[in-house]
């Protein structure tokens, strides 16, 4: 018999306050990302598409749509914590770009649980608050975050399938 090891995300059990859980590889954002991104999601934002309008605007070059940022740096903590293990996305609050990606930049998340506790409501389920952090290349804070996710017990889990 063969062993069959599945990737998964961490269960509420797993989960530690005050650990931060480092996201690796980062993620190269290119000017291809930025302009499918925007305008896939229909933002005509003149500082993500037009480098003659933007060099002559504050920061000198077109910024990576901020959408962007936030759901790359949300997508990197998804394998190592909530892969399979997620419940729902119950919300995300405290959203701050401190300092612009630009395409070129490598994105590197970190997350840090800043609090969890078991559903009063719903057994087997607890909610957890993450505190996601973005840097670029060079360590400088690009965006953050505060996410609230419903996630799985890993016994009452086991008991679903």
């Amino acid at each position: 018999m063969t062993r069959v090891v599945e990737q998964r995300g961490l269960y509420f059990d797993e989960l530690e306050e005050g650990v931060i859980y480092a996201h690796k590889p980062g993620r190269t954002v290119t000017e291809t990302d930025n302009v499918l991104f925007t305008t896939l999601t229909m933002n005509t934002q003149a500082l993500h598409l037009d480098a003659a309008w933007s060099s002559a605007q504050p920061f000198g070059q077109r910024l990576m749509n901020s959408m962007f940022t936030l759901s790359t740096m949300v997508g990197q903590s998804v394998t190592q914590l909530t892969q399979g293990t997620i419940i729902a996305q119950l919300g995300l609050t405290d959203v701050t770009f401190p300092h612009p990606l630009y395409h070129g930049d490598t994105l590197y998340t970190e997350t840090v649980i800043t609090a969890k506790r078991l559903s009063s409501s719903r057994p087997g389920q607890g909610v957890v608050t993450m505190q996601h952090t973005g840097r670029n290349q060079d360590g400088v804070v690009v965006a953050l975050a505060t996410r609230t996710c419903l996630m799985w017990t890993q016994e009452a889990h086991a008991a679903q399938s």
